[in-house]
């Protein structure tokens, strides 16, 4: 097993808002374990790809999980640059108070139409088991892609999810979803650290138990605390536990 190193593979625009993309690549060795592989895009590839590469790394030598083929979507900029469009790109709806909040949909659009096809022309990607991964409000995002009438992705690895966004909005459209009574055929991943804000560990719990009462058909649901983690330094765990629980 050798996987190339980090390295930024190409960069991708989207067509709707003109903003050029980064995309990180962690590849397996396609001699030892050729493809096509399973390809998981985590958001904030800027600042968090590394902790998801090293955690797959180690999942890896002990042959926890399966080849995965990374993928760190970025903007070549670290959380607080003004190229940073996290706040645009991660909220599914916007508020009064960040005019450029709420673009999620049209970020969906973007990964499914123009970042799969541009990743699938440069590596052989398996066209089933598309995963998509975050923290905080990169897993606002994750959760979003999941509440969908027909979801593009199939594996979701949300750590500790921001569900506090506009009055906790997202349970609103979970609940929408639900009673459609539509099933969703996926596998989710939920984390948080037990030291983490009374809001962030309390939303969730609320998350949890909305999906345990209303059941989504064909939905499976893991969810993990992490003893001793806050918000901060969770994400190493949670990312290793996730891609374990859902690419084993």
């Amino acid at each position: 097993m050798k996987p190339e190193p980090l390295f930024p593979g190409f960069t991708v625009t989207s067509p709707r808002t003109g903003t050029e993309y980064h995309v990180f690549l962690s590849v397996p060795d396609p001699i030892s374990e050729p493809g096509p592989w399973p390809a998981v895009v985590f958001m904030d590839g800027d600042d968090q790809f590394r902790f998801a590469v090293e955690a797959y790394r180690t999942l890896r030598s002990a042959n926890a999980v399966r080849p995965l083929l990374l993928v760190g979507l970025g903007y070549g900029a670290s959380y607080t640059k003004p190229a940073n469009r996290r706040l645009r790109d991660y909220t599914p709806t916007a508020l009064a108070t960040e005019p450029a909040s709420g673009g999620a949909d049209i970020f969906l659009e973007f990964l499914a139409e123009t970042l799969w096809p541009a990743l699938a022309a440069r590596q052989p990607v398996q066209v089933d088991l598309r995963g998509i991964a975050g923290h905080s409000l990169g897993s606002l995002l994750v959760l979003h892609a999941l509440f969908q009438r027909m979801p593009f992705f199939s594996r979701f690895l949300a750590s500790a999810p921001s569900l506090w966004w506009n009055d906790r909005a997202l349970l609103c459209q979970a609940g929408r979803l639900q009673r459609s009574g539509r099933p969703l055929p996926a596998r989710l991943f939920l984390g948080v650290g037990e030291n983490d804000t009374p809001s962030m560990t309390g939303d969730l719990e609320m998350l949890e138990s909305q999906l345990a009462a209303q059941p989504f058909p064909q939905l499976e649901v893991i969810s993990r605390r992490f003893p001793g983690r806050d918000h901060y330094d969770v994400l190493p765990e949670c990312f290793a536990e996730g891609l374990r629980r859902l690419y084993a």
